[in-house]
């Protein structure tokens, strides 16, 4: 096995996803991206697959042309620790608008400073501050 990366499917929203991502945690990049063109099976333009790095880590990402029953589910969550308050309230701020908050940003047993959500496009995130 070389490596094991993170795959998020959306539906029609991916370029959206990637850009939010990309703008909120530093050494961010899109990598590679290929849309659908004319006649093809996803509506032209969208995300036939994208590749894009967060604070250096990779993940890929498609946008589905068949609407499906199922969506992102807060079982799996992407963890960030932080090492700075300040950067925690940021990407906090920013990744809670629009979404949904599963644990409110508070101190826990846990962890100093935490919080729990869903973004706008129903990806969840837990945020932590380190020790």
């Amino acid at each position: 096995m070389t490596k094991i990366t993170t795959f998020l499917m959306f539906e029609g929203r991916a370029e959206e996803a990637i850009n939010l991502y990309t703008s909120v945690f530093h050494n961010s990049e899109l990598k590679q991206i290929s849309r659908y063109g004319a006649n093809e099976d996803g509506p032209e333009g969208s995300v036939m697959q994208a590749v894009f790095t967060l604070n250096g880590q990779e993940f890929m990402c498609i946008d589905s042309f068949v609407h499906h029953s199922f969506s992102f589910t807060p079982s799996i969550s992407l963890f960030v620790t932080f090492d700075k308050e300040s950067e925690l309230d940021r990407v906090y701020s920013t990744l809670s608008e629009g979404g949904s908050i599963l644990m409110p940003l508070d101190s826990y047993p846990f962890s100093k400073k935490f919080a729990w959500i869903s973004d706008k496009f129903g990806v969840t995130w837990q945020l932590s501050l380190g020790q």
